[in-house]
């Protein structure tokens, strides 16, 4: 069984920061993404190994694992135990023990391979209880999808193509930047018949020009003119779901704020349930005045 470098794939060396590691799989995970790479099968599988590169590394303790154990570090804890097995039967007269230390990188995974069930088969401790081959669950990938604020907006369908299949998911309205949600069994095959690992799929919201979320509440400004912020008056203000008539009251400040109770976001899986849109007032004072319109102001001035 091949050993698979997980730095390599990153295109690092194993001292590199998590810094390092995050910039290298966004960076490679942009250039193999399937949006941006449809049908074609050597990116995809590309794709597949660098979200599972950056699941081990970007994690301490999974890394350390894996440097420890390269790819099998998901059964290192296994590893141990029959390990110690093993030397306990040595120590009792039974037959030879070996250490992590006996193995190269590619023979120390052959060796996990006869251990815990591979094709070889004669390896001590390969079978579980009852002369059945241990199982266990496939490797769990990561992605992460960007998605513009007013797509979160809404429920809506996003299909993606994981392991050559594409896959058709629900986005509930409300999901939040850096939210995860779990695809069961999109993940690597299991280990002699076991269950196939997850997909855990984290949500960036990329930002929008009119408008700032927090939490579930959303915030935008809105330009009004001299005469309304001291007459008072009625504006047109947009919300994600369309336009409102919001009344301004007589001598309103720069800088005033006023709350549009349910404007805001739709909160994540609570149907009907939505924050509030924050609107700030910013007062434009008024230029190019004319000759009379600048005696108007002198006499509001002395007045």
């Amino acid at each position: 069984m091949a050993f698979i470098d997980y730095y390599q794939i990153l295109g690092i060396d194993k001292n590199a920061s998590p810094d390092s590691i995050k910039k290298a799989y966004r960076k490679l995970a942009r250039k193999y993404h399937p949006d941006l790479n449809p049908n074609d099968k050597v990116a995809a599988e590309k794709f597949k190994q660098v979200n599972e590169a950056n699941e081990v590394l970007s994690d301490p303790e999974k890394r350390k694992k894996y440097d420890q154990y390269g790819e099998n570090w998901k059964h290192g804890e296994e590893y141990e135990q029959a390990r110690r097995a093993q030397q306990q039967q040595y120590q009792s007269g039974g037959g030879q023990f070996y250490s992590q230390a006996d193995f190269g990188e590619g023979d120390f995974s052959d060796f996990f391979e006869q251990m815990f069930g591979g094709a070889a088969g004669a390896g001590f401790g390969h079978r579980a209880s009852g002369g059945r081959s241990r199982q266990y669950k496939g490797q769990d990938f990561n992605a992460e999808v960007e998605i513009a604020l007013r797509e979160a907006y809404t429920t809506h369908q996003r299909t993606f193509t994981i392991n050559d299949k594409n896959v058709r998911i629900t986005i509930p309205a409300g999901i939040a930047d850096g939210q995860k949600i779990r695809l069961k069994g999109y993940g690597a095959p299991g280990v002699n018949g076991g269950p196939a690992g997850d997909l855990y799929i984290t949500f960036k919201i990329s930002g929008d020009t009119q408008f700032k979320r927090l939490d579930n509440d959303l915030y935008t400004n809105v330009n009004i003119d001299l005469y309304t912020a001291v007459l008072g008056g009625e504006i047109t203000v947009d919300t994600m779901d369309g336009k409102v008539k919001l009344k301004v009251k007589p001598g309103t400040q720069n800088g005033t704020k006023t709350r549009l109770k349910g404007k805001g976001f739709p909160v994540y899986k609570k149907e009907g349930q939505f924050g509030d849109l924050i609107v700030t007032y910013n007062v434009l004072i008024p230029v190019n005045l004319t000759e009379q319109q600048k005696e108007l102001f002198k006499q509001l001035a002395q007045s």
